[in-house]
């Protein structure tokens, strides 16, 4: 199949959607939690978390114009923490179901069957299910006029990770914490580690 820009553009939007989504690859499967100022949890699914350094530790989180994001998006505006939890694939039915467009009033962690887990000094809910969780402050936040999403890049201040699943060199091991990932806008798949490569040189 061949697709050009006027059959892009032609697509349905459900199927355009969901066969964009699916171009770009296997993506981290993270739930996003935030709380408003009077301390009401909310908690989202994203795909669209990306390493954008490591000094300072910074992940780059798209967020799109809907009802749900703007949730999500209005709690880090206001607060400047939030934070990134890996679905593990013993709830990422759970997960899935904070895409529903819940009104502001309802917690997703309550709504899905998730437990909100918050620690000293850092105002954001964590995911108590979750194996690895992080704690992010809001650094920049920059609306994308080319299709009114938003890009926040913010910097993680806190990590919670099982010390099993960190490598001498650093590296965590997905695989054996049970992350998932998302290909396109539903479907959830595991992680098979195929093997660590050496660090790349124009001569080895």
């Amino acid at each position: 199949m061949i697709f050009n820009h006027a059959d892009l553009q032609q697509l349905d939007t459900r199927y355009r959607a969901a066969f964009a989504n699916s171009l770009t690859g296997f993506k981290a499967a993270n739930l996003v939690g935030t709380a408003d100022s009077a301390g009401k949890h909310n908690l989202a699914i994203m795909s669209s978390a990306v390493h954008l350094g490591s000094h300072p530790f910074l992940i780059g989180l798209v967020l799109r114009p809907s009802e749900a994001g703007q949730h999500t998006l209005e709690n880090i505006l206001e607060l400047g923490s939030y934070t990134l939890n890996h679905v593990h694939e013993s709830f990422y039915e759970a997960a899935h179901q904070t895409a529903a467009r819940y009104p502001r009033e309802v917690s997703e962690f309550e709504a899905v069957g998730l437990t909100a887990e918050t620690m000293e000094g850092f105002h954001a809910p964590f995911i108590a299910e979750s194996h690895i969780r992080l704690g992010l402050e809001l650094r920049e936040h920059h609306p994308l006029a080319i299709n009114g999403t938003h890009l926040l890049i913010g910097e993680v201040v806190l990590v919670s990770v099982p010390e099993v699943s960190v490598a001498e060199s650093g590296s965590v091991d997905l695989a054996a914490s049970g992350t998932v990932t998302i290909s396109g806008l539903d479907s959830y798949h595991r992680v098979q580690h195929l093997g660590t490569l050496p660090y790349a040189k124009p001569d080895h």
